[in-house]
Protein backbone atom coordinates (compact mmCIF):
# COMPACT_ATOMS: atom_id res chain seq x y z
CA UNK A 1 0.00 0.00 0.00
CA UNK A 2 2.63 2.28 0.79
CA UNK A 3 4.24 1.96 -3.18
CA UNK A 4 0.83 2.98 -4.39
CA UNK A 5 0.19 5.71 -1.90
CA UNK A 6 3.23 7.30 -3.97
CA UNK A 7 2.28 6.37 -6.89
CA UNK A 8 -1.11 8.08 -6.28
CA UNK A 9 1.08 11.58 -4.78
CA UNK A 10 3.49 11.39 -8.27
CA UNK A 11 0.62 11.05 -10.41
CA UNK A 12 -1.60 14.29 -8.31
CA UNK A 13 1.92 15.98 -8.97
CA UNK A 14 2.57 15.30 -12.59
CA UNK A 15 -1.43 16.09 -12.80
CA UNK A 16 -1.02 19.88 -11.27
CA UNK A 17 2.34 20.27 -13.26
CA UNK A 18 0.49 19.38 -16.58
CA UNK A 19 -2.18 22.37 -15.44
CA UNK A 20 0.92 24.62 -15.16
CA UNK A 21 2.08 23.75 -18.02
CA UNK A 22 -0.76 24.35 -20.16
CA UNK A 23 -1.35 27.79 -18.76
CA UNK A 24 2.10 28.52 -19.74
CA UNK A 25 1.89 27.30 -23.35
CA UNK A 26 -1.36 29.44 -22.98
CA UNK A 27 0.44 32.69 -22.22
CA UNK A 28 3.35 31.56 -24.42
CA UNK A 29 3.44 34.20 -27.46
CA UNK A 30 5.39 32.94 -30.62
CA UNK A 31 6.51 34.26 -33.83
CA UNK A 32 7.17 32.98 -36.95
CA UNK A 33 8.24 34.85 -40.29
CA UNK A 34 8.58 34.27 -44.02
CA UNK A 35 9.33 36.05 -46.98
CA UNK A 36 12.87 37.82 -45.09
CA UNK A 37 10.48 39.59 -42.31
CA UNK A 38 8.08 40.55 -45.14
CA UNK A 39 5.14 38.45 -43.62
CA UNK A 40 4.90 37.80 -39.66
CA UNK A 41 2.30 35.74 -37.55
CA UNK A 42 2.06 35.19 -33.74
CA UNK A 43 0.26 32.56 -32.30
CA UNK A 44 0.10 31.68 -28.78
CA UNK A 45 1.47 28.48 -27.27
CA UNK A 46 -1.76 26.55 -27.83
CA UNK A 47 -1.08 27.99 -32.07
CA UNK A 48 -4.20 30.10 -32.14
CA UNK A 49 -3.09 33.07 -34.47
CA UNK A 50 -3.22 36.31 -32.37
CA UNK A 51 -1.68 38.99 -35.21
CA UNK A 52 -0.54 38.92 -38.87
CA UNK A 53 1.49 42.08 -40.05
CA UNK A 54 1.95 42.77 -43.57
CA UNK A 55 4.93 44.31 -45.15
CA UNK A 56 3.29 47.46 -47.07
CA UNK A 57 6.01 46.90 -49.77
CA UNK A 58 4.03 43.48 -50.81
CA UNK A 59 0.40 44.95 -50.29
CA UNK A 60 -0.50 45.34 -54.14
CA UNK A 61 -2.95 43.40 -55.76
CA UNK A 62 -0.65 41.69 -57.89
CA UNK A 63 1.12 39.87 -55.41
CA UNK A 64 -2.34 38.76 -53.28
CA UNK A 65 -0.67 34.84 -54.00
CA UNK A 66 2.39 35.65 -52.88
CA UNK A 67 0.93 37.10 -49.83
CA UNK A 68 -0.88 34.27 -49.20
CA UNK A 69 1.72 31.96 -49.56
CA UNK A 70 4.18 34.02 -47.02
CA UNK A 71 1.12 33.92 -44.64
CA UNK A 72 0.93 30.48 -44.50
CA UNK A 73 4.79 29.82 -43.83
CA UNK A 74 5.03 32.45 -41.11
CA UNK A 75 2.10 30.67 -39.44
CA UNK A 76 4.18 26.87 -40.24
CA UNK A 77 7.33 28.66 -38.76
CA UNK A 78 5.55 29.71 -35.77
CA UNK A 79 3.89 26.70 -34.58
CA UNK A 80 7.46 24.61 -35.64
CA UNK A 81 8.41 27.20 -32.55
CA UNK A 82 6.03 26.40 -30.48
CA UNK A 83 6.31 22.43 -30.98
CA UNK A 84 10.10 22.55 -30.24
CA UNK A 85 9.14 25.35 -26.63
CA UNK A 86 6.56 22.14 -26.07
CA UNK A 87 9.06 19.92 -26.23
CA UNK A 88 11.62 21.20 -24.30
CA UNK A 89 9.08 21.93 -21.56
CA UNK A 90 8.06 18.29 -21.80
CA UNK A 91 11.68 17.24 -21.15
CA UNK A 92 11.75 19.53 -18.30
CA UNK A 93 8.13 18.59 -16.56
CA UNK A 94 9.28 14.86 -17.15
CA UNK A 95 13.11 15.11 -16.26
CA UNK A 96 13.92 13.31 -19.21
CA UNK A 97 11.30 10.47 -18.81
CA UNK A 98 10.76 8.86 -22.49
CA UNK A 99 7.59 8.48 -23.84
CA UNK A 100 6.29 5.52 -25.63
CA UNK A 101 5.92 6.22 -29.22
CA UNK A 102 3.04 8.15 -30.49
CA UNK A 103 2.11 8.90 -26.27
CA UNK A 104 0.36 12.67 -26.35
CA UNK A 105 -0.27 14.16 -22.87
CA UNK A 106 -3.62 16.26 -23.07
CA UNK A 107 -2.53 19.53 -24.89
Amino acid sequence: MKNLAGLMKQASDMQRKMEELQTALEAMVMEGSAGAGMVSVVLNGKGVLKSVRIDPKIATADDLDMMQDLIIAAHADAQRKIETAKGAEMQRLTGGLSLPPGFKLPF
